[in-house]
């Protein structure tokens, strides 16, 4: 007997043949997926199996979000309109003030909560109180990927100076297995170094002896706009990239967060490195930081996955927006002619799951609908007047699905959202709590509260327009 069979849609796999069965079942026992098949042999295998009905959907590999801030779903909408350096400037401002690891996890699970309704079942993430956001994590069943956050700045939320966050990163590290969902499939400890402009050259080496040492996974944001590798470049005479690399920290296991402003060089020491990209195009867009240079570091060989960054800098966290931007962006990049063939559907979708997992440095773990991997599934909903006809599952998920089309979510052989009803946690609960802390937090302009959410600019035009109404 199996825990689950999920039977009856068509399933797309994401394995390395693309492989793809119209009528298809998965079985999952132990978390685990133990066969892919047809649906009728499937079930002729595993009699009286509990099931999960998927006729007239797609099931597919759970998404993966390969950069994200989880819990500044409490600061959406508070910074926007403006460049990453002011973007910046006001979160960090507002973070010192409010921030404490209960803070985090009230902010992390409403993130969860919009995530697995969008079917993102794995998200690497970057945060203050890491550990806060791993058991919310491990409440909710989802595999958040995630571990001790390094910046140094002034003022930190945590209270702690570098060196007694390093001293505190092993024991953190020990206790968080590197984000794990359920047991048996932990992927490897991450550390979370901020930039190459947060902390100096001795502080990057010493995070990424701290990295070798714990066999960890090693996360930072680099190159992501024009201005970041100025600051940088004055600095210390080298480019976000090229310091990295004389550090020796671009090697496989390395993520770099963003990878906007790249040169050919560049470009191809990531590639030789072994190191993986996330590549953000919404957030990238939002803040006009650039455009990634996605088909030359594909064509280089370089694993790129797909994040949605925090809520502040592209306000949503689901991969549909990424996935349709990726696909259709770069091929009217400037200094180049138009090429409708660039990125594509496939690409896109592959990034957003198979591809993704393997830039992060989970691929043997999750991305695909294989024997032996957790089972990380997504059940879309096809009985939708956009989603029809079904002639090519590919670009049906890259040009016209969204987060509403997500009825089921799988993570861990978990059902964790069955017929878009969320099973681990208190919807409502968590979206109380998050607005219960935001109506606490001063406004923009310093003052504290904000009538019914509002901007201060929304609050003078609905005064002026009361004014003229009485």
């Amino acid at each position: 007997m199996i825990d689950l069979l999920v039977t009856g849609g068509a399933v797309l796999t994401a394995d390395a043949a693309d492989t793809y069965v119209p009528d298809g079942a998965v079985a999952i026992e132990a978390g685990r997926i133990v066969a892919v098949g047809s649906a009728t042999e499937t079930a002729a295998r595993y009699p009286g199996a509990p099931t999960l009905d998927a006729r007239g959907c797609l099931v597919l590999p759970g998404l993966v979000n390969a950069h994200a801030h989880s819990a500044m779903t409490l600061f959406r909408g508070r910074a926007d309109d403006v460049d990453l350096q002011v973007f910046l400037e006001r979160l960090v401002a507002a973070e010192s003030a409010v921030l404490t690891a209960e803070v985090v996890r009230v902010a992390v699970r409403l993130a969860l909560a919009e995530s697995i309704r969008a079917g993102v079942t794995t998200a690497m993430d970057m945060y203050w109180f890491p550990e806060a956001g791993l058991a919310a994590a491990a409440e909710a069943g989802f595999r958040l990927v995630t571990g001790p956050t390094f910046m140094d700045v002034p003022g930190p939320p945590d209270g702690l100076d570098f060196a007694a966050r390093l001293r505190l990163a092993p024991a953190s590290l020990a206790r968080s297995a590197g984000g794990r969902a359920s047991a048996g499939t932990a992927p490897a400890r991450c550390v979370t170094p901020h930039s190459t402009y947060t902390l100096n050259p001795e502080q990057l080496l010493a995070v990424g002896e701290l990295a070798r040492e714990h066999e960890a996974l090693l996360h930072i944001h680099a190159a992501e706009n024009a201005a970041e590798v100025a600051t940088v470049s004055e600095r210390y005479g080298r480019r976000p990239v090229e310091l990295l690399h004389d550090l020796g920290l671009l090697r496989p296991g390395t993520l770099l967060a963003h990878a906007v402003c790249l040169t050919d060089e560049e470009i191809a020491l990531i590639a030789a490195s072994g190191a993986g990209v996330a590549h953000c195009p919404v957030s990238n867009l939002k803040l006009a930081s650039g455009v990634a240079r996605l088909p030359e570091l594909l064509a280089a060989g370089v694993p790129v996955g797909l994040g949605t960054d925090g809520a502040v800098s592209a306000n949503a966290l689901d991969l549909f927006g990424p996935i349709r931007a990726a696909a259709t962006l770069h091929r009217v990049t400037p200094g180049g002619a138009p090429d409708p063939t660039l990125i594509g559907a496939r690409t896109a979708v592959r990034m957003a799951t198979a591809d993704g997992a393997r830039a992060i440095g989970i691929g043997p773990l999750t991305g695909s609908i294989e024997v032996g991997k957790a089972a990380d599934l997504v059940v879309l909903d096809l009985n939708r007047p956009h989603l029809t006809p079904r002639h090519d599952p590919w670009s049906m998920l890259a040009y016209a699905a969204g987060p509403a089309d997500v009825r089921d979510t799988v993570i861990d052989g978990r059902v964790v959202m069955r017929d878009r009803r969320l099973l681990t946690i208190d919807e409502g609960a968590a979206i109380e709590e998050l607005n219960a802390l935001a109506a606490t937090l001063p406004n923009p302009s310093g003052r504290p509260g904000m009538s019914h959410g509002l901007s201060d600019e929304s609050q003078r035009l609905r005064a002026s327009r009361n004014d003229v109404s009485t």
